[in-house]
């Protein structure tokens, strides 16, 4: 694979982490908001997991 072409991977990559990090801040924030409280065990693992 050439460098261009793995930057781009790379960059892909990184956008789709971060793009799951801010869905499962904002799905924490939610469940907080409601009160409910397995959902927050269940986000915080899950934020833990993902790094």
């Amino acid at each position: 694979m050439n460098q261009s072409r793995l930057q781009s991977v790379r960059k892909a990559q990184e956008a789709h982490r971060e793009n799951i990090q801010k869905s499962l801040e904002h799905r924490l924030q939610v469940a907080r908001a409601k009160g409910d409280e397995q959902l927050i065990r269940q986000l915080e693992a899950e934020m833990r997991y993902s790094g």
